[in-house]
């Protein structure tokens, strides 16, 4: 397996050490620990409406989203009745698809679940042992709804999580590293990303985050 190193020295050697640099997460402002499960729920809700459909559209309607789903308030959500779905695929203001509008009240449901058996989701979050990304997602997918692929993750990013992210350009870098061969998606290969990005981890101190960016800034586009 390549040092983290090599790869680096890959990923500036095509972008340039000012752009690599600049395409480098940007640190949350926010404490994840700190947010309420409302922003979570908010946050799952985003990634699924974008999965498949214009972002930019998305995130001109946010406001509409954020004000027909009551603030994305975990316990409301969880108890949305037939009027409230009726409502919903009635609003202009969102995107009216039956499918994900529901998965907003099973991710709510999911939510209030982990809130009952760990304080809050949040907490769940942040105490996820670092050295098991992919067991955290794994989760989301088998006890989510519509958060598996890049959702679940994706939508952690934007929250503040220190994850990485199994793009097509990291999966593609993963396999010129040497950690795999292939797709990333059966449990030998999930394995084998995970050792690989504590093993980067530990060379370098950095984060999860970082490292997944510049695997993927080491391939081409």
């Amino acid at each position: 397996m390549q040092r983290l190193e090599t790869i680096r020295a890959r990923a500036i050697a095509r972008k340039g050490e000012e752009a690599f640099e600049a395409a480098m997460p940007a640190a949350s402002n926010v404490e994840l620990s700190e947010l309420g499960d409302d922003r979570i729920l908010s946050a799952f809700a985003r990634g699924v409406f974008q999965a498949g459909f214009s972002w930019k559209v998305i995130e001109q309607k946010w406001p509409g989203f954020e004000a027909a789903f009551h603030g994305f308030d975990v316990g409301r959500n969880a108890l949305m009745s037939d009027d409230d779905l009726d409502r919903l695929l009635a609003d202009k203001g969102i995107v009216r698809n039956a499918q994900k509008i529901l998965s907003v009240r099973d991710n709510a449901v999911f939510l209030s679940e982990l809130a009952r058996e760990h304080g809050s989701a949040a907490k769940v979050v942040v105490s996820w042992p670092k050295d098991d990304v992919i067991g955290l997602y794994a989760m989301l997918k088998s006890r989510g709804a519509r958060l598996g692929g890049m959702t679940g993750p994706y939508a952690l990013r934007t929250l503040g999580y220190d994850g990485f992210i199994l793009s097509k350009s990291v999966v593609a870098a993963l396999n010129e590293a040497g950690v795999i061969d292939g797709a990333a998606t059966s449990k030998k290969a999930q394995i084998a990303v995970q050792a690989a990005f504590n093993a980067w981890q530990e060379e370098s101190g950095e984060s999860y985050a970082r490292i997944s960016r510049t695997l993927a800034l080491s391939v081409p586009d």
